[in-house]
């Protein structure tokens, strides 16, 4: 296959823009009150798309392998403060476990791809680790954030529950096991999902861009098998991580959960 797809004018963009019109007219029709919010997050993700395009381009042009893994680490820290703030998590306490539990799993995994997988000549090449690295972190910030909310919340409400286990001669581990076990499945249930209906139900972006820029179906699933296992392991890991680090600033010496750690 050698065919690309058509290049989009400023005319074609705008056409697409036009199709946000259908949930905002949903919006004000059913009263939902989200237009402003369809609105903005338009807006801003226009805006950090085409900022996005602007740095990628220099970052692709120059290639410099300690560039490339300090945007990486940049794009780290973004994807774990906006776990800890969507987990509505303190995210001053809570940063420097999530950013730990996410960068871990990441630049291991992104190595391990890039060195053993596609046995690249740099591993560090930009457009192989800032790409991979940005489809591991969106898939495991995801993760995090449904893993943290329901552990945290689930502790204050189930308060009684875990200080009885306590009581009985638990350890802190052990009483909070129960959560950790449920938050753990439910941040994984959403990804086991799409891995059993890939290729089904829907074709998954990297795929789709492949092949939209003219490789042919087979090489292009052979890249999106790698990547999903690559998420896959990257998204367990970095949310048991962060349950677990998250816990050891979560409670105080008592075994009580902090106050402090929900953002007021």
């Amino acid at each position: 296959m050698n065919a690309s797809a058509p290049e989009l004018g400023w005319l074609s963009l705008l056409a697409a823009i036009a199709l946000i019109a259908v949930p905002l007219g949903a919006s004000s029709r059913l009263r939902l009150g989200l237009g402003r919010s369809i609105a903005v997050a338009t807006a801003r993700m226009v805006v950090q798309l085409a900022l996005a395009g602007l740095y990628l381009r220099y970052l692709f042009a120059w290639n410099l392998p300690w560039l490339n893994l300090g945007w990486l680490l940049l794009m780290i820290t973004a994807a774990a403060l906006s776990a800890c703030r969507n987990s509505e998590l303190a995210w001053r306490t809570m940063l420097g476990p999530t950013f730990v539990a996410t960068a871990v799993p990441a630049l291991l995994v992104v190595t391990y791809v890039n060195a053993v997988v596609l046995r690249l000549d740099q591993v560090f090449e930009a457009r192989y680790l800032v790409v991979i690295g940005g489809m591991l972190l969106g898939n495991t910030m995801s993760g995090n954030i449904i893993a943290l909310t329901h552990f945290f919340h689930s502790a204050k409400a189930d308060a009684g529950g875990y200080h009885f286990r306590l009581a009985c001669g638990a350890t802190r581990t052990e009483a909070l096991r129960p959560l950790y076990r449920e938050a753990t499945r439910r941040a994984m249930r959403p990804f086991l999902a799409t891995m059993m209906t890939l290729g089904i139900v829907s074709l998954p972006g990297m795929m789709t861009g492949q092949m939209l820029a003219g490789a042919s179906p087979v090489d292009a699933i052979k890249y999106q098998m790698v990547i999903m296992f690559a998420i896959f392991t990257v998204l367990t890991t970095g949310v048991v991580l962060s349950l677990r680090l998250g816990s050891a600033v979560g409670f105080d010496r008592r075994g009580r959960v902090r106050g402090s750690i929900f953002e007021a």
